[in-house]
């Protein structure tokens, strides 16, 4: 089967990461897949399909590898799915220094870098492009009760670039959305009640992997959708409840 492409995938290892992976393949794609130790991890083997990169992708040294082996081993970059991410909650004056640096080094320069080699490989080949990043429903609707307002400078930023990106890029149909999960049943919330959890959107649903993957490849191969950000929580950015 020709392949459809090739398609980069960031924080790959587990969770919303590799239920990206293993969907991009199953349709097709060959895939470049990226954490900071996703060959020991023993998630995927390489294969004819399948690229496996090391490495912390807020390092600009490692989203270049990742570029140069998505173009060496398959010869283009057609899409890029931007995962990689960290997030935890405290009180906003109890957030640190180290913090914001590690907040900002994953979820920022994660993002900054290896968009920017993908994007250039895109014009490169002239057939457009879809980038889609991992956001959070908390951007538009904070939950009082999680605290996360330093994460947000960051998964509100990246919605920001987004949509400025969507616009820069339209006219060489290089395509920019999000999806902007609620509470996902990934190994992030593995010590936190369910019950909880459930209160978290109006709907009193966690979604699963699959949901947000389902969004994740919608979007990239919805061919007329850009600058846009798809939430998958339960209806939780729509506010109180």
């Amino acid at each position: 089967m020709a392949s459809k492409g090739t398609i980069i995938v960031t924080g790959a290892s587990q969770g919303i990461g590799a239920g990206v992976v293993q969907a991009f393949l199953d349709r097709g794609y060959n895939v470049v897949a990226n954490s900071r130790n996703i060959i020991s991890s023993g998630t995927f083997r390489e294969s004819e399909k399948l690229a496996l990169v090391d490495g912390n992708i807020g390092e600009s040294a490692v989203a270049a590898k990742i570029v140069e082996t998505a173009i060496t081993r398959f010869g283009s970059i057609d899409a890029l799915v931007n995962n990689a991410g960290i997030f935890f909650a405290k009180p906003f004056t109890e957030f640190t220094t180290d913090d914001f640096e590690a907040l900002s080094t994953v979820n920022l320069k994660g993002f900054l870098y290896v968009t920017q080699g993908s994007v250039k490989q895109m014009l490169t080949q002239k057939k457009g492009g879809s980038v889609v990043t991992i956001t959070s429903s908390q951007v538009v609707n904070p939950i009082a009760g999680i605290s996360a307002s330093v994460p947000m400078i960051t998964k509100g930023g990246l919605e920001a670039v987004t949509r400025s990106l969507a616009t820069e890029y339209a006219k060489e149909h290089i395509r920019f959305n999000a999806v902007a999960p609620g509470i996902v049943d990934t190994p992030m919330h593995v010590n936190n009640p369910k019950d909880f959890l459930k209160t978290l959107s109006p709907m009193g649903t966690i979604s699963s992997v699959s949901d947000v993957v389902d969004a994740v490849v919608y979007v990239t191969e919805a061919r007329n959708v850009t600058g846009e950000v798809l939430h998958v929580d339960g209806g939780s950015h729509q506010g109180r409840w």
